[in-house]
């Protein structure tokens, strides 16, 4: 070979590698691209791709859910994705919408894999909880994985509010977790209560059992009320923890707003339980000094159930009347014979302080015990207003007696100076002589 054949050899080889460097790749439908915002409006978005293509978004193809896409300004640099590789134009048509969603299920499956919190927005509500989406992604946010501070407490537990309080939240943001990622049937799963729960565990980490607390009650339920303290934590006082005596209605004794002390009594992950009563003086430790073994005492019927009566003797101590221990005929029914608020005499058959339990009995010969000694009481008060009203008016007669005495001493002592006067005018009469 020539030299002059092996330099027109090189020079092409050159030039072939010159066109390979240099030849320009026209992206294919379906594929996500990287380009360069040359103008940017509501109605469409014009891209710069690799300075020799440009390709457009518009319509329902812009997608502002992912923050990357809500301002966008010129030399912004932004993914997207071909949907068709010539319209009209001679201009890439490309999309937000799909390279959004596929961003979005990759921070999904993120968040779900290494547990991180993300933010969802709240679109609408069900019986069941939350309607959400992550980006353009729907997902679902039961009542049940909603965090303390959102969680519906409804007093009976009224549907309809519930579903009212649920439906408040539509438009907010919640930060969350992904609990279930289901991709192939679309079920995504999040939690609220999951991410409150990671980010209140330093600050729950500073109580301990035993600890006092003092705050104010957020809600009041049926089962008990929830009190907020500290740095927005929230713990429960149960109904059975808010006074040691028996309490039908939290609603009863507390309101919204309320300040409360209370004692925690037990930390379960982010969950707070709280005692009211821990903080007040156990009244059965001295019950033997108010009540003795087969002491009749009479006691107010607070609640009338198929097993018994539970019966208020005071303010603080509230016993049990077995329905075994009452005066019931063969076939009467609890509910025909007692009924809440009557008060009868009730006969103290057993008590232990320290399970706080004191047993009641009742009888129809307590009825009639009582029913004597009112009589008895009657009578008695009757014979002592009969000797009063005779010592009254034994009191009359002496008055009346001493009475004319009084009257005739006082007709003599006016009468002396009245003797007194015909002597003078006889001195007086015997001077003049």
């Amino acid at each position: 070979m020539t030299d002059e054949k092996k330099e027109v050899s090189s020079d092409g080889e050159e030039f072939k590698d010159l066109l390979d460097r240099n030849v320009v790749k026209v992206p294919q439908v379906g594929e996500l691209i990287r380009g360069k915002v040359i103008t940017a409006s509501k109605a469409e978005v014009k891209l710069d791709i690799d300075g020799v293509m440009t390709g457009v978004v518009r319509g329902p193809e812009l997608y502002e859910e992912d923050d990357e896409y809500a301002t966008l300004k010129p030399g912004s640099e932004v993914d997207a994705t071909v949907i068709d590789d010539e319209n009209e134009n001679g201009e890439l048509e490309l999309s937000f919408r799909i390279a959004g969603q596929e961003r979005a299920w990759a921070g999904i499956q993120d968040a779900y894999e290494n547990k991180k919190i993300i933010r969802v927005r709240i679109v609408d509500a069900n019986k069941g909880g939350l309607l959400a989406k992550y980006r353009q992604i729907a997902g679902f946010l039961p009542v049940s994985q909603l965090a303390p501070e959102n969680y519906p407490r409804v007093s009976g537990g009224d549907k309809s509010k519930i579903l009212d309080k649920l439906r408040s939240f539509a438009g907010q943001e919640f930060e969350v977790k992904v609990i279930t990622l289901e991709e192939k049937d679309d079920k995504i799963i999040f939690s609220e209560k999951e991410a409150w729960n990671e980010k209140q565990q330093d600050v729950i980490s500073k109580y301990k059992v035993g600890t006092a607390i003092e705050g104010k009650i957020t809600a009041i339920t049926d089962f008990g009320v929830f009190v907020s303290f500290g740095e927005n934590l929230e713990g429960l006082i149960h109904i059975s923890e808010l006074a040691w005596q028996r309490i039908d209605d939290p609603g009863d004794l507390y309101k919204v707003g309320d300040t409360i002390k209370a004692e925690v009594i037990s930390l379960e992950n982010s969950k707070i339980f709280l005692s009211a009563k821990k903080l007040l003086k156990d009244p059965w430790e001295n019950v033997g000094e108010k009540y003795k073994l087969g002491q009749t005492v009479p006691g107010i019927i607070l609640k009338v159930n198929p097993f018994g009566l539970f019966v208020k003797l005071d303010d603080e101590i509230h016993g049990l009347a077995h329905v075994s221990q009452l005066s019931l005929s063969p076939g009467q029914r609890i509910y025909d014979k007692y009924k809440a608020k009557e008060t009868i005499n009730f006969e103290i058959v057993s008590m232990e302080p320290k399970e706080h339990r004191l047993g009641l009995a009742h009888s129809d010969r307590l009825d009639a015990k009582t029913e004597k000694k009112e009589e008895k009481e009657e009578a008695g008060s009757e014979e002592k207003k009969t000797d009063s009203e005779e010592k009254d008016e034994e009191k009359k007669e002496e008055k009346t007696k001493k009475a004319p005495k009084k009257e005739k001493t006082a007709k003599t002592e006016k009468k002396t100076p009245k003797e007194k006067k015909p002597g003078v005018k006889k001195a007086d009469k015997t001077k003049i002589e």
